[in-house]
């Protein structure tokens, strides 16, 4: 009986961590959040995304620009030594913003690899956390765009009208925004916007309705 306790443990760790890994559709990193797309049309994707664990900061400012670079220092700092054991983590695809839009209030989160879902080293600034995500079903407009204030202005404003359009309901307060390509690198850049959905997601588009 022990031995099927541990057996059903490992499992689950395993269902775990295969939920950040290995993938083709990785961009720039060897491991990227991986998910289940449910739906497509031709305004959106429809994805769930299992409960993962996050590196995250919070930022306050006027600013979309500064807020991001602050966070995203301070989360790199993290993963290159800043942590109870001093040791450096690879990076993982995406960096996900989480933005209150005008309330200025923006929660930056670095992807923690599949080797410490489990039990990530413990950060040694204040200002930064190991945080859990909860299993989720997102709407999702994908941009080859940089990540910027306007786009964050201008692209959540096109896929909350979208989703207007077809009366879905979802979440409202805050939107995410993630960065598959470093401020660094020279390849094309790729960002999305990710909306929340409550309850039963519409996979359906307004062209289709009309």
């Amino acid at each position: 009986m022990m031995y099927l306790s541990g057996l059903v443990g490992l499992l689950l760790v395993l269902t775990v961590d295969a939920r950040v890994g290995n993938s083709s559709s990785c961009i720039e990193t060897e491991q990227c959040l991986l998910f289940d797309v449910i739906c497509k049309t031709e305004d959106f994707e429809v994805r769930h995304y299992d409960s993962v664990k996050w590196v995250s900061t919070n930022e306050t400012s006027s600013s979309f620009d500064i807020a991001v670079n602050n966070g995203f220092s301070r989360l790199y700092d993290y993963i290159n030594g800043t942590n109870d054991i001093g040791i450096k983590l690879e990076m993982v695809t995406p960096v996900i913003i989480k933005s209150y839009g005008k309330q200025g209030f923006f929660v930056m989160n670095f992807l923690l690899p599949a080797e410490y879902q489990s039990n990530p080293p413990n950060p040694t600034d204040p200002m930064v956390y190991i945080y859990t995500t909860a299993a989720m079903t997102v709407y999702v407009q994908s941009f080859d765009e940089e990540l910027t204030g306007l786009f964050d202005r201008l692209a959540t404003r096109s896929l909350s009208r979208d989703l207007d359009s077809i009366h879905a309901t979802y979440v409202k307060d805050f939107h995410l925004l993630a960065s598959y390509v470093g401020p660094t690198s020279t390849s094309r850049a790729y960002t999305e916007v990710m909306i929340v959905a409550v309850g039963e997601p519409v996979c359906t588009s307004e062209e289709l309705n009309q």
